[in-house]
């Protein structure tokens, strides 16, 4: 090895050192078995409340049956690209299966799938954005966004977390500059379960001549009649509106998408850089996803939908118990707020000691101070799981 070689390895070396020291080093735990409730961990059975599965699809028998049947039709890559030969019928399918369900926001839906959620962000706001545009985006926005913002090379004013007036100070400081204006949010924030006030956004928007960019990404399935997301639980309409969504999560699969008036797709497929140069996703994925489109919009997700529903408020309840702090959330999102990374790794590891895996959540995800376990619902858990982490949850608050 090069002492130059050397220099630049101890200088990440140390980089390591230092995140150990903060406590905020990250680290795998292998999965021998499908994502259920109830997992195979690093060799271990346990309870999982970890993963975004939150329909408990990701294992249906249904969803197996539709990506082994997808393979025999198409095989196990797409070729390519989109756009030089990568786009299967199975893929053409999927879109408007998207935009027929979710699209109701917009006349003229049309849907374009990506194959993944930090994809379809970033293509939505470099697309959408350039240096004549203006992003005004909320301060937990997910890294995607965040990212897609900054690659967008628009200027970017971040308002304080779901305030609205803010946003609105800000949307008249630059109403007549002549900048494409895009307003840029989670629906669902992914730390701290709550939601965005999407219909005062959405009159922002109108008002000041702006895009709404929304990620659904843990509102897609779960939220709105028949899981149909967050724009639909809201009952809103306008051609302002850009929606995105992912299907790694409520649909049990992977890959992401994009709904907007068709005029808003066919610029994104001339001009959305991670669209046209990346390749296509395997058009078996796509084909499981629209059997998850029908599982999730019919009776048995509705039923799955009401238990989530159960299992969130018998949740929140048991989080009161403690004497922690807990997020008031009313989604699948869990949050129960700590403090210090050191309490929180620790609790986290003595839950896995109860064989139940709850996630510790650390800054930069959170801000410092804000430490905090993530507990994940899925329509796979059952009461008895929740009565599981209620006993081990009581036993450790009560130790000094």
């Amino acid at each position: 090895m090069s002492a130059t070689s050397s220099s630049l390895l101890d200088t990440l070396k140390q980089g390591i050192a230092d995140i150990d020291r903060a406590g905020l080093r990250r680290r795998r735990r292998i999965i021998d078995s499908a994502c259920a409730a109830h997992m195979t961990v690093d060799g271990r059975e346990i309870i999982g409340f970890a993963s975004n599965d939150y329909l408990g699809l990701a294992a249906h028998e249904t969803l197996r049956e539709a990506l082994a049947e997808g393979a025999r039709l198409y095989g196990a890559g797409s070729g390519g690209s989109h756009l030089l030969g990568g786009h299967s019928r199975a893929h053409a399918k999927l879109e408007d299966d998207l935009a027929a369900f979710s699209g109701g926001f917009v006349d003229a839906a049309r849907a374009l799938y990506f194959s993944t959620g930090y994809m379809a962000n970033l293509a939505t706001l470099t697309a959408l954005g350039s240096r004549d545009a203006t992003l005004f985006c909320d301060a937990l926005n997910h890294a995607s966004l965040i990212d897609g913002a900054r690659l967008s090379r628009a200027k970017i004013h971040v308002y304080p977390h779901a305030d609205v007036q803010a946003l609105e100070v800000s949307l008249q400081a630059c109403a007549n500059d002549g900048t494409t204006k895009l307003l840029v949010t989670d629906t669902v924030f992914s730390m701290d379960g709550d939601i965005a006030p999407l219909a005062r956004l959405l009159e922002l928007a109108e008002r000041y001549g702006a895009w709404l960019v929304v990620d659904d990404a843990h509102g897609f399935g779960v939220l709105g009649p028949q899981g149909r997301g967050a724009l639909a639980d809201a009952a809103l309409r306008s051609e302002h509106l850009v929606y995105v969504g992912t299907l790694g999560k409520a649909a049990g699969v992977s890959g992401a998408f994009v709904i907007a008036h068709e005029t808003v797709i066919e610029w994104f497929i001339q001009r959305a850089r991670p669209y046209i140069f990346t390749t296509a996703s395997a058009p078996a994925v796509a084909h499981a996803v629209s059997a998850s489109i029908g599982l999730i919009g019919g009776q048995e997700g509705d039923e799955r939908r009401a238990h989530l529903a159960a299992l969130i408020e018998r949740t929140r309840a048991m989080l009161k118990r403690t004497r922690w702090q807990p997020v008031d959330s009313h989604t699948a999102v869990q949050p129960l707020i700590i403090g210090g990374n050191e309490e929180t790794l620790a609790l986290a590891g003595a839950l896995d000691e109860y064989r139940m895996w709850v996630p510790a959540i650390r800054p930069p995800t959170v801000p410092v101070g804000t430490s905090r376990l993530r507990i994940s619902l899925s329509a796979a858990h059952g009461f008895d799981d929740l009565a599981k982490l209620d006993d081990a949850l009581q036993t450790l608050s009560n130790r000094a």
